[in-house]
């Protein structure tokens, strides 16, 4: 029996796609030359000569023959999916903030591995959006052989800076500590993330050890030996349209909204998030991979990816320079990825562009480079 309470599968794009919808229930075979989605409730045998698709309240009461087996919900049966994938995602508890616990959304490829790991986060300005974000970058990236670890974090009102990055820390601890859990390899992760959360992925990979980010410490009895022995390292950065200098980004906006209208929406949207979550100009400058850099601590380097649209106006071109300037200048690798003419948000806005795939695949060929 698959189950899974929150995976919401996408189908293969291009695909002809057969839907049995929510409420449904079809007592009997079913069988298609294409995709089959299924939202209901299926009593015998599913065949589908490309995939078969599971919605997270689907069920099968039945064995599932396909090419590809995407299953969010419940197979009472048999699988078997001839191409590469069984994708499977779960959210086990990795961290209790007071009365509420904070999940990892997992995406776990089908084999025995063990498998290089990915510790992913969301954006939002720090202030907004969850572990089910990013699924259209975190589900390819598991399909082509990475565990994948989708993680909430603390935002405000329930904690400003650094609250989110102690999470983080003890979040990347805790996946190396259940790797084998999960068939992954702990001495090969990796972090990405999108925008605050692309921010927050430099940050902790330039200082793994900081004890202010560092401050919760994995409990007695983990489960890998020498717990207190596992630190927050990683192997390489994947960053989308990084908040690289939240100083800078803060200072770029307050400029725009003070010239007068017009001025690019995200002013507005920004804004009170950088002080909800930093509350000062003077965490701002602490919190920043670009001014670390500038003013010469001593930071890790691994391997970075920079992905970002050239029409970006959410983040400012210039604190992505100075980034790239000053991380090569003391020896750290940056692979720049600069898609022409997109401008933020242009993974959600465009999910079927040429864009996309392209950002989609220049992951999947940086994390295998640099984890496997």
């Amino acid at each position: 029996m698959a189950k899974n309470d929150e995976f919401t599968p996408q189908a293969p794009r291009d695909a002809v796609i057969s839907i049995i919808g929510p409420g449904m229930r079809v007592v009997g075979d079913c069988e298609t030359d294409g995709t089959l989605r299924i939202e209901g409730r299926v009593e015998g045998t599913v065949r589908a000569s490309k995939a078969v698709v599971i919605g997270k309240d689907g069920v099968v009461e039945g064995d599932v023959l396909t090419q590809d087996a995407i299953v969010g919900g419940r197979i009472n049966g048999k699988i078997v999916a001839e191409s590469r994938l069984e994708l499977q995602a779960t959210c086990p508890i990795y961290l209790h903030s007071g009365d509420r616990p904070l999940l990892a959304r997992m995406f776990v490829p089908r084999g025995d591995g063990p498998f290089p790991m990915i510790v992913e986060l969301h954006g939002g300005a720090w202030c907004r959006g969850d572990r089910m974000g990013d699924t259209l970058m975190n589900e390819p990236l598991a399909r082509s052989g990475v565990v994948v670890a989708a993680l909430d974090f603390r935002q405000p009102p329930e904690a400003s800076y650094p609250g989110s990055l102690m999470d983080i820390s003890y979040g990347i601890r805790w996946l190396k500590s259940r790797a084998a859990e999960f068939r992954g390899r702990p001495d090969q992760v990796g972090l990405m993330g999108a925008s605050s959360g692309a921010h927050q992925a430099m940050l902790l990979a330039m200082k793994p050890r900081d004890p202010k980010y560092a401050a919760l410490s994995l409990p007695t009895g983990s489960r890998a030996d020498g717990a207190s022995r596992i630190d927050g390292s990683v192997r390489c950065a994947v960053l989308c349209w990084p908040v690289i200098d939240p100083l800078g980004r803060y200072r770029y906006a307050k400029a725009l909204k003070a010239s007068g209208q017009p001025y690019p929406e995200v002013v507005d949207r920004v804004l009170p998030s950088h002080d909800e979550y930093w509350r000062t100009e003077e965490a701002m400058a602490e919190g920043s991979p670009t001014l670390a850099l500038e003013r010469g601590e001593r930071v890790e380097t691994p391997p970075v990816v920079y992905i970002q649209g050239t029409h970006d106006m959410a983040h400012p071109r210039p604190d992505l320079d100075r980034f790239v300037t000053q991380y090569r200048k003391i020896g750290g690798q940056v692979d720049l990825e600069l898609l022409e003419g997109e401008a933020e948000g242009f993974i959600n806005k465009k999910p079927a562009s040429p864009a996309v795939d392209r950002t989609i695949s220049r992951i999947i060929e940086f994390v295998h480079k640099q984890l496997t």
